[in-house]
């Protein structure tokens, strides 16, 4: 007998047990230990990595810009040139136009602002919110601010910041105005993502009329739309394989161009080099008056011979190329959306093994070519088109300048003097071309904004909705003590099997689940509630993604498990998602004896009692986890970094008690796993607002009928789903 009054035979039975339960849990754990200890070589880009990767941009990224001379110069003189020296002078406007904006302003300041590479309005609006709190669906945890991927400065409490980070969060108005802004810009980069395929390619192909002056314009469009739905339905391939064959075009059509003007200026005429100088700008506009002011929207575009069929060719595929890049940005800033709550569901498709970032959205890219064969079909004229492009290009720098002046305060703790000079000099510059696209409203400048005020709509709806479902939620939660009060078997006949009841709350229990167990006789022997939440953050390691927690009493048998992603990361609901959820729960009873005895769903508790000064200074200082995490455990606010050597010690020093609670969590998993998720309808009061009830009941209604559905979303096999379905009021 040991000195725990435990026979030989006893201790060599549950040894055992420990040792079978081993062979399920332990081996992927080994692996995976094994391979962070090779994380940061992983994560080492070879320089031919990075030179791909650089060659790849020239067709993704530079195509844009680089295919703006196929339209600047039409679009900057629609009825004609009169006077060879404005020619001049809207020349040296582009050049100063592309240094002042994409080079000073995007290149040396905006770029640094990226959260982890990643770029848009949505990626500074996370970044903003991980350093105040001014998401309108507060789901935020403290224990995600511990998260490796959850980097933010320190603000001190008396300085500038700090008193902008308050102002910001104190008052409900200013977090949905800022909201309103970002899905503003938003909504016009996915306009621009329909007009520039239009305008780019349509510009290209009706160069064929210079040598065929007597082609009708039907025809030239005919072609153009023709090009532009073959490119849509190239999408499906991804962009590594896109990638690979418009860098050689581009690359291609810059020397071209750059060989042609090189070859004119030196046979022609070298007086053209006299656009460095900014005088000729001074010159453009008093010369010309109002009709050179006007002109600005055209030049505006400029940001974003012998030899005639080789280059016309060349052009055309460059101008499809120039379209690759706002269809990429399109879908990037859609999968970003969708992680804040601001997107009805759709398919995501990740087209690489590599790179997470490489998406295709099915429904989005139809709708993008049905919208975009409709603009060129419709104006048939790059002028019109080439004056709605310019619309959206100028709102959306406007937002990303208002952006940058809170990531400047917030992020960056810049002195406000320098926030304003850079505000001063950006609102000069954007504001003039601002004010000639709005003189040019009625002349096509209306199209992004009818297009960018509906995906506005269906955006603030779905978002609208969502938040107050939410608050629905947070707010008729079950009590801890009604749980309790129904005692081990919650009232009900507890059948062999493991419950996955889905759900948006990251703390306490939902509604639907007091609905759920008073309707229906029986329930599962071990009821896991699971959150998939979508943090602020680019993405969350697979080492960190699970925290679960016990809900009530060792013998309730529930638990909880929140799955943390972040907006570049794609969800899938299979079997390796299923297997790590299960992996964790096991290692979170393991491991539960190194933790004081009563862990329940407590908004306090933690590995202490209470939150450490460790802990909090960790949050600040960006001392995250080591990289040699590979597991963590969570009971209230904390979360606990355990390496591979903790973990070998949880396992020699378990109870019989938890070895019953392992073998017999194993047993319920190997009957079987129903997954239940709740089929909530939304709908408004009598009392509500007219606003209020076309948002709730037709606007978001309407989208949640047509979207994918949760089983879809977590691809739950029918035989195994279980839906609940409730109506709440709003």
């Amino acid at each position: 007998m040991d000195s725990r009054g435990k026979s030989d035979d006893e201790e060599s039975g549950y040894r055992s047990k420990i040792w079978d339960l081993d062979q399920k849990l332990d081996q992927p754990m080994d692996a995976e230990a094994g391979s962070l200890k090779n994380k940061y070589e992983e994560k080492k880009i070879s320089t031919f990595l990075l030179l791909c990767l650089a060659f790849q941009s020239l067709g993704v990224v530079y195509g844009d810009l680089g295919t703006s001379p196929l339209y600047v110069f039409y679009n900057t003189f629609p009825d004609g040139i009169e006077d060879p020296e404005d020619v001049v002078g809207a020349l040296s406007l582009i050049i100063y136009s592309l240094t002042l904006i994409p080079l000073l302003k995007y290149i040396l300041i905006v770029c640094r602002a990226n959260d982890n590479g990643q770029g848009g309005t949505f990626a500074l609006y996370s970044l903003l919110c991980r350093h105040a709190k001014i998401k309108t669906i507060p789901n935020q945890d403290r224990t995600d601010e511990q998260l490796t991927t959850y980097s933010r400065s320190r603000i001190y409490e008396r300085s500038f910041a700090a008193k902008t980070k308050r102002w910001l969060e104190e008052c409900s108005f200013r977090k949905n105005a800022l909201l309103l802004l970002v899905l503003v810009g938003s909504s016009m980069v996915i306009g621009d993502g329909i007009l520039t395929p239009a305008i780019s390619v349509l510009s290209a192909v009706q160069g064929i009329k210079l040598d065929h002056p007597k082609m009708s314009s039907d025809v030239v469009v005919f072609v153009a739309v023709v090009i532009l739905v073959g490119l849509f339905c190239m999408q499906h391939h991804g962009i590594d394989r896109v990638g690979w064959l418009f860098a050689p075009v581009v690359f291609l059509w810059f020397l071209l161009i750059g060989g042609i003007g090189i070859f004119n200026i030196w046979k022609y005429d070298k007086g053209v080099l006299k656009a460095f100088s900014p005088v000729y700008i001074c010159r453009y506009f008093r010369s010309g008056g109002r009709d050179n002011w006007l002109s600005l929207g055209g030049i505006m575009l400029s940001i974003t011979d012998s030899i005639y069929w080789p280059v016309l060719i060349v052009a055309t595929a460059a101008a499809v190329v120039a379209s690759q890049a706002t269809i990429s940005a399109t879908f990037s800033l859609i999968k970003q959306a969708l992680a804040l709550d601001c997107f009805p569901r759709v398919k995501i498709v990740h087209t690489s093994e590599k790179f997470l970032s490489q998406i295709y959205i099915p429904d989005i890219n139809w709708i993008l070519m049905v919208l975009c064969v409709a603009v060129t079909a419709g104006f048939k004229n790059q002028s019109q088109i080439g004056n709605a492009s310019g619309t959206a290009v100028v709102i959306v720098m406007l937002v990303t300048t208002l952006l940058m002046i809170l990531i400047m305060l917030l992020v960056w703790r810049c002195h406000w003097i320098v926030v304003a000079i850079f505000t001063g000099l950006s609102l000069i510059v954007e504001g003039t071309y601002f004010s000639s696209v709005l003189c040019k409203v009625n002349q096509g400048g209306w199209v992004p904004l009818v297009i960018a005020a509906a995906f506005f709509v269906i955006m603030y709806a779905w978002h609208y909705g969502t938040m107050k479902r939410y608050e629905f939620e947070m707010h008729s939660k079950v009590s801890m003590a009604w749980i309790l009060g129904l005692g081990p078997s919650l009232g009900l006949v507890r059948v062999p099997g493991i419950g996955l009841v889905y759900t948006e709350l990251a703390r306490g229990v939902p509604h639907i689940f007091s609905h759920f167990i008073t309707n229906l006789p029986a329930i599962h022997s071990v009821v896991v509630f699971v959150c998939v939440k979508h943090l602020p953050v680019y993405t969350v390691p697979e080492e960190e993604r699970f925290l679960i927690k016990r809900i009530g009493p060792r013998n309730f048998r529930m638990f909880r498990c929140v799955a943390r992603y972040g907006y570049k990361d794609l969800h899938k609901k299979d079997e390796q998602f299923e297997k790590r959820l299960f992996d964790s729960l096991f290692m979170f009873v393991r491991l539960e004896s190194m933790m004081e005895d009563g862990c329940s769903d407590s908004d306090d508790y933690s590995l202490n009692g209470q939150q450490t000064e460790q802990s909090r200074d960790r949050n600040y200082n960006g001392n995250r986890a080591s990289s040699n995490t590979n597991a963590t455990i969570s009971s209230g606010d904390s979360i606990v970094p355990l390496d591979a050597n903790t973990i070998r010690s949880a396992i020699q020093v378990s109870s019989p008690s938890e070895v019953d609670e392992l073998e017999f969590l194993g047993n319920c998993r190997d009957t079987g796993v129903v997954h239940i998720l709740g089929n909530t309808v939304v709908t408004t009061s009598r009392e509500s607002k007219w606003y209020k009830k076309i948002a709730i009941d037709y606007i978001y209604a309407f989208l949640r009928k047509i979207c994918r559905g949760n089983s879809a979303v977590f691809n739950v096999p029918h035989e195994n789903l279980l839906n609940v379905g409730q109506i709440i009021r709003v």
